[in-house]
């Protein structure tokens, strides 16, 4: 049997596992909601979330990997009870990846076309309606888009093609180190904005009456521990087997929770930087700090605009954006690719070839979804097929995967508590504590549950 590849360094490990759970909903999705609920206070209640949520889940994924040394497309079969059904999700894992590739691939395009046009000053001079109509006319580009999104897919395969040291590993430790670099430079020009300081204290200074009340003075404390819950949670990509393949890949010389420490710590860290970009920027220039996933294509280009040298850091912003898409990509391409080679035992150059043409075809819905099949509208008026594989997604496989890796590590029927954790505390470093067990088997799964029904009652009623 061919042996298993693994990773060259620790250092690998961790910044491939935080490139998989780094992406859109820590530098889009974090800064406008933080930025919807009140700034810092939002933030503290996210991390509280992250703490006893996010965490004993990622430990989880990492030791059902670690323990099968499989992807999900075994790692159950491996570990589960003989005559026991819990390998029946590995299906629902994979077709997760997959729905997420099928919008990410194009969004991730979008971010590699919008630094090339910010690179070459597209932008310059254009006041913020013509900065919309350009996003608008963009997405009315069936070829262009397409091409961008095949550009993204053919990348991204071509480094999961060189295999796991040379070619994953190599190139998502390049592309974090040098995002990491990015983000320190675009902070420290926006901090140093005149006028920036406001946005500072909105970031950084926590206000709880904004958290419990809007502008108009509604009470919107429910809806904005929900928002953190969730972003918490959505944040770590956790559930759908994503993280358990890295886990696969490691060697035993680290308890998992330490591991499972560092690795949110680079992402809350991550998070938190895009905030301090976007937020001094914004007050600056007087643009609204909330304006939604409008923030990053139409709102940043105009404050890219009216800063000095903008052209250079809006391409150097859409750099580090292109590289937290693209460092997602990756991690998620190498599990569909490990899934086919365990499952079928194909070759990797046959998986690659394969999941390449599947990957091309499944994304064209979401591209056409802006332009030629815009009347596609699942969810109503303004609604696109880009937010129903969103929705599946993020509302129903993450939470409910996530909920199947907590039940499968704490249950008699599954892999069993006391099997979880002398695989989570085998190594050196932070032990996964025994004295959480009744909150993890008892109280966690139903505050997994309660963000999947409650994603039911924001999005429909």
């Amino acid at each position: 049997m061919e042996k298993r590849e693994s990773f060259s360094s620790r250092l690998g490990f961790l910044l491939i596992s935080a490139g998989c759970a780094i992406g859109l909903g820590n530098v889009w999705r974090f800064p406008y909601i933080t930025g919807k609920y009140g700034g810092a206070a939002f933030v503290l209640v996210y991390l509280l979330f992250l703490v006893i949520m996010g965490l004993p889940v990622m430990v989880t994924e990492f030791s059902v990997g670690r323990a099968s040394q499989k992807s999900i497309a075994l790692s159950f079969q491996a570990l589960e009870p003989k005559g026991s059904k819990w390998h029946w999700y590995s299906w629902i894992g994979i077709a997760g990846n997959y729905l997420l590739m099928m919008f990410y691939t194009t969004i991730a395009g979008w971010l590699l076309l919008y630094f090339v046009k910010m690179a070459k000053g597209d932008f310059v001079g254009l006041d913020s309606e013509a900065v919309a109509g350009e996003f608008s006319a963009l997405m009315g580009h069936p070829w262009l888009m397409t091409a961008f999104m095949a550009l993204v897919t053919l990348l991204c395969m071509f480094v999961c093609s060189r295999g796991l040291q040379n070619g994953v590993e190599k190139v998502n430790k390049t592309m974090m180190l040098c995002l990491l670099a990015v983000m320190v430079v675009l902070a420290v020009r926006s901090v140093t904005l005149e006028g920036g300081g406001e946005g500072l204290r909105f970031y950084l200074m926590p206000n709880f009456h904004n958290l419990m009340y809007d502008a108009q003075g509604n009470l919107i404390l429910g809806e904005a521990v929900f928002a953190a819950m969730g972003q918490s949670f959505f944040t770590l990509s956790l559930g759908i087997g994503a993280l358990a393949i890295f886990g696969s890949y490691v060697g035993k010389e680290h308890s998992l929770a330490g591991e499972a420490v560092r690795v949110a710590t680079l992402d809350t860290c991550v998070a938190l930087t895009a905030g301090l970009i976007i937020f001094p920027a914004c007050f600056a220039f007087d643009v609204a700090p909330d304006s939604g996933p409008n923030l990053i294509f139409i709102t940043l280009p105009n404050v890219f605009n009216e800063m000095p040298m903008g052209q250079l850091w809006g391409a150097l912003f859409f750099v580090f954006m292109s590289f937290a898409a693209l460092t997602t990509v990756i991690a998620v391409f190498e599990n569909i690719l490990c899934f086919s080679m365990e499952k079928w035992g194909w070759s990797r150059s046959k998986a690659v070839w394969v999941n390449l043409i599947a990957v091309l075809l499944l994304s064209m819905p979401c591209v056409l979804g802006f332009n030629l099949w815009a009347g596609v509208q699942p969810f109503g008026e303004g609604s696109t097929i880009m937010d129903l594989e969103d929705f599946i997604v993020s509302n129903n496989i993450l939470p409910l995967g996530s909920l199947v890796y907590l039940l499968f590590c704490v249950s008699k029927k599954g892999w069993g508590w006391e099997s979880f954790l002398a695989e989570a505390n085998t190594g050196s470093g932070l032990k996964f504590p025994r004295a959480v067990r009744f909150y993890v088997t008892w109280l966690l799964p139903f505050i997994v549950l309660a963000i999947f029904v409650l994603g039911y009652v924001d999005k429909f009623f």
